[in-house]
């Protein structure tokens, strides 16, 4: 497939170029213009690019590129390292963040969502006049202990959950990520519960507090589901072979 239909494919799909972001979205580094495999991974590292050039790979489909607002501009160090591998290799990079999270089929959000059993989808956190995650309801309220449960099963690692909520557990909200901040969203919405990747030190606290349950899922477990269904996506469509690699992270 050549690049430049890859590209418009996706610009149009994700709505990349709409909205705000920390980060460019779409081509990052530009390797052969010809691609008939791709691989797909969550974050950009020397790993990652190590691998996908060893599976033959024309261009890496990441959820976090290389590039992104405040870091240094000089491609020195780790940076040129990174870089380097993929222009020695005529590998693309194609990197989309904040598009993936928040769209409605593919997105890191929604996918979460119906896989944990929501219903009566609706968008949810606002980053500068723009959604990026979900809520719902579930039709049959489930204990807290089930949600724990069913998250951990999900994402493949178990939350760090704050269970102070009621019980049962009615409705849900959902950022991927480092999301949160936007916990004080999910409790002026009136939402039981809130799941994102990552926990601060003081949302124990609000946690209790607000009587709502927190689950901080993963940062990187809670946007795998993403960059694969798009993956598993573009090899339906245009008869591309699509390889996913784990390279997992903890946080």
């Amino acid at each position: 497939m050549d690049r430049s239909a890859l590209l418009q494919y996706l610009e149009t799909t994700l709505r990349a170029s709409e909205g705000q972001d920390y980060c460019p979205n779409g081509l990052q580094v530009e390797g052969r213009s010809e691609i008939t495999k791709i691989v797909t991974g969550v974050s950009a590292c020397q790993e990652l690019f190590d691998r996908a050039h060893q599976a033959g790979a024309d261009a890496v489909l990441v959820h976090h590129g290389l590039f992104w607002t405040g870091m240094p501009y000089p491609l020195t160090g780790l940076t040129y390292r990174r870089v380097s591998t993929l222009i020695k290799n005529d590998i693309n990079l194609l990197a989309y963040h904040l598009p993936l999270d928040r769209h409605p089929e593919l997105g890191n959000n929604a996918l979460a969502a119906q896989g944990l059993g929501l219903t009566d989808l609706v968008p949810f956190g606002d980053y500068k006049g723009y959604p990026i995650g979900f809520a719902g309801h579930f039709q049959v309220g489930i204990s807290p202990q089930e949600l724990n449960r069913r998250a951990a099963t999900f994402f493949d690692q178990q939350p760090q959950a704050f269970l102070h909520g009621p019980d049962p557990v009615s409705s849900l909200a959902i950022i991927s990520g480092g999301a949160q901040k936007e916990f004080y969203q999910a409790i002026d919405q009136g939402y039981d519960a809130f799941i994102t990747g990552e926990v601060s030190e003081w949302v124990m606290n609000l946690a209790r507090e607000s009587q709502t349950h927190f689950l901080a899922c993963g940062h990187y477990a809670t946007e795998r589901c993403g960059i694969r269904t798009l993956g598993e996506h573009l090899a339906e469509k245009f008869s591309l072979e699509v390889e996913f690699i784990d390279v997992p992270n903890p946080i």
